[in-house]
């Protein structure tokens, strides 16, 4: 891990910084004011785990200390949601503040006409090639943070080719399609095999006294379910069976580097001036007898595949509360770090700030939207658009794609595992948040 470390950081620092910049964003600050009174940002994102699956969210024998501790720590929104239950289309989200439907990541995987799982490798990284190209035009986080004097390290899941095509400045996915690059490559050690190219990301950054932006996307608890014999030995007993027993074992691994990550920015003296975000991708429900997950999570419309706690800490500037009622979403990550540096929101962002209390009570519905995790266009790949307006929540199939299914109203605070379908009754609601959802595709 080390030699590779050594050969990413060799590379890495032989290209040029800020090639890649699409919007002025004005300097507040002298490049001396940047250095000391800029936060650090570290986004950590959890990889296939469901909202319940924590300590700190109540379940009863996943074992989760640091992120519950953490939890304790931060601004904590229980009620958090991603836009889209998909790896590859939710972390697009994520760093760009956009739906689904504006960066155009739909899913995983492009799939054209006439292409066949036979020739699959083959067409899979071709037709992925013009949403990388899309996506190079897109602003995102890191290009925003350059403007600011940051230094953006990406490490583990990204989707999206090279890591430059994210605007960060160091990485460890090449994203080579001829070397096995589709969703991290090298990244995808990051957590499994240790934090050394991640800590050698944070030297650099303290060596040349400029804040960093760190991308810390481990691929964890993700499958293959392969944690450390000491976690598994710990869940046998205690798991209705050996595939829940490893994917409890690998929700507890993931905790244990989140704790290795918070240890490693204390002990270098950055606690105190490090925003930290969490979120997790997508839900996972672990099926019981075999090592996939249940349909009523990952890649569904139902909460135990798009909703996650998400969690804003800075220590001394944002005041730790557990808030259980208010909605967000992952698009307002990158709109709440804006405000937190005093940069003005772009505006095609659709996020808020978390930060503002008007707007957060002003805001009455968010927005998702499921699509094939192998697709073509919007129009030919949607399969659910979603629309949450509490307490409800209503899952609306494509007239095309979905033809057999009917449309689903859930009161999600009274029914939070969706198991009460009250479209029947509640057909003017139906009708209004049916509007809403053609409102916002047409937007």
């Amino acid at each position: 891990m080390e030699k590779i470390s050594i050969l990413i950081l060799a590379v890495a620092m032989s290209l040029s910084c800020g090639n890649k910049i699409k919007n002025d964003f004005a300097k507040n600050e002298t490049e001396t004011e940047v250095k000391t009174t800029l936060p650090n940002i570290v986004f950590i994102l959890s990889d296939d785990q469901s909202w319940t699956d924590y300590g700190f969210m109540g379940h009863e024998q996943i074992e989760t200390p640091r992120l519950d501790l953490f939890a304790a720590e931060s601004l904590t929104f229980e009620r958090g949601y991603v836009p889209t239950s998909l790896c590859s289309p939710s972390l697009a989200t994520i760093i760009t503040g956009l739906y689904p439907k504006d960066h155009k990541v739909l899913g995983n995987d492009r799939v054209l006409p006439g292409n066949t799982k036979a020739n699959r490798n083959e067409w899979r990284s071709k037709n992925y090639e013009p949403v990388i190209e899309n996506f190079k035009d897109l602003v995102t986080l890191p290009d925003i943070l350059k403007d600011k004097g940051y230094l953006s390290f990406q490490t583990g899941k990204w989707w999206i080719g090279n890591y430059k095509n994210g605007g960060f400045d160091y990485g460890m996915t090449h994203g080579d399609p001829s070397r096995g690059g589709r969703h991290g490559d090298y990244g995808l050690e990051i957590g499994r095999k240790g934090l050394d190219t991640l800590t050698s990301y944070v030297d650099l950054a303290l060596k040349e006294k400029k804040p960093f932006f760190l991308w810390y996307a481990p691929f964890l608890p993700h499958a293959p379910h392969t944690p450390p014999q000491r976690l598994l030995d710990k869940y046998l007993p205690k798991a209705p069976t050996e595939y829940v027993a490893k994917y409890w074992a690998m929700c507890e691994w993931f905790d244990e580097t989140c704790g290795e990550l918070f240890d490693m920015i204390e002990a270098k003296g950055q606690t105190e001036n490090t925003l930290f975000v969490y979120v997790c991708d997508n839900g996972w429900v672990q099926n019981l007898n075999n090592s996939t997950y249940n349909e009523i999570s990952k890649r569904s419309p139902y909460d135990l595949g798009m909703r996650t706690p998400i969690m804003y800490k800075w220590a001394g500037k944002i005041n730790p509360k557990r808030d259980k009622e208010t909605i967000v979403s992952s698009i307002d990550m990158v709109p709440t770090v804006l405000d937190l540096l005093g940069i003005e929101k772009p505006e095609n962002l659709p996020g808020i700030s978390v930060l503002d209390k008007e707007k957060l009570e002003e805001r009455d519905i968010i927005f998702g939207e499921i699509y094939a995790h192998d697709f073509e266009t919007i129009e030919n790949s949607l399969l659910y658009d979603i629309a949450i307006s509490k307490p409800y929540k209503i899952i609306v199939p494509d007239s095309a794609s979905k033809k057999n299914e009917k449309v689903q109203l859930f009161n999600i605070v009274e029914d939070p595992f969706e198991k009460n379908d009250i479209a029947e009754i509640h057909l003017e609601k139906v009708q209004k948040l049916k509007q809403r959802i053609a409102e916002f595709r047409s937007e």
